[in-house]
């Protein structure tokens, strides 16, 4: 388990090993998706070339929304989440144990 402490200025610094595994490096960005039950999926941003092919198998016509799109987006980013979880506990989750 790894841990950071936000400082007063409301800043972490990403343990090393998690830097690492998502391939950050200076400059890169990150994004903070709400799971909807007080978790927080933390993601590295890439670029629009990254979802190419999310949209692969819709099986109609494409999206005409921007509803639709973010829906389409929201459910790709969804899948890669549950692909790469690992089964490990989070913090919160030992302090309760």
């Amino acid at each position: 388990m790894q841990r950071a402490t936000v400082t007063s200025k409301g800043q972490i610094t990403i343990p090393v090993e998690i830097r690492n595994a998502m391939g950050l490096t200076p400059g890169s960005k990150v994004v903070f998706f709400n799971s909807g039950d007080g978790a927080f999926i933390l993601r590295r941003m890439g670029s629009i070339e990254d979802l190419y092919g999310c949209l692969a198998g819709y099986g109609g016509e494409a999206p005409k929304t921007n509803e639709e799109m973010n829906d389409l987006i929201a459910k790709h980013v969804a899948e890669l989440d549950d692909a790469t979880k690992s089964g490990a506990r989070n913090a919160s989750e030992d302090e309760a144990a």
